[in-house]
């Protein structure tokens, strides 16, 4: 006489099923690297394009108040930003720095930049700069 036993317990997994679990959890992870690197990408190139803009912006500044400004020298810093003001950059400017109209002036904003997801990247220093002629 001949018995036969079911499994009641449900279908048995086979060593597959394990293989594509870990498959499925590594393709996971790379994905995510990939994904929160990107993402770190855009907002290096957005604050790097703000930086861009305030160099714009001192620059326009520089531009129309350059005979009104008394001082010809200038870094000033606020926290971990530079913005470095040049009278004569390159020695561009005959006669040395100077601020009457047509003279050339150079705005240089530094900042430190630190990735906003940590996964060991490193600060780095960010630079924009913008050149014009003083107007008026």
């Amino acid at each position: 006489m001949k018995t036969s036993f079911t499994f009641r317990g449900g279908p048995r997994q086979t060593p597959q099923a394990g293989q594509a679990i870990v498959e499925f959890m590594l393709v996971t992870v790379f994905l995510l690297v990939l994904f929160v690197s990107v993402l770190q990408m855009i907002l290096l190139m957005h604050a790097y394009n703000t930086l861009a803009d305030a160099a714009k912006e001192g620059i326009r500044y520089q531009i129309v108040h350059g005979t009104g400004n008394s001082n010809c020298s200038g870094p000033s810093k606020t926290g971990t930003s530079n913005v470095i003001v040049d009278y004569n950059p390159n020695s561009a400017n005959v006669g040395g720095a100077c601020n009457r109209p047509g003279c050339l002036v150079r705005v240089t904003v530094r900042h430190t930049y630190q990735p906003f997801f940590g996964l060991g990247w490193p600060k780095f220093p960010l630079y924009a700069a913008a050149d014009g002629r003083i107007m008026n």
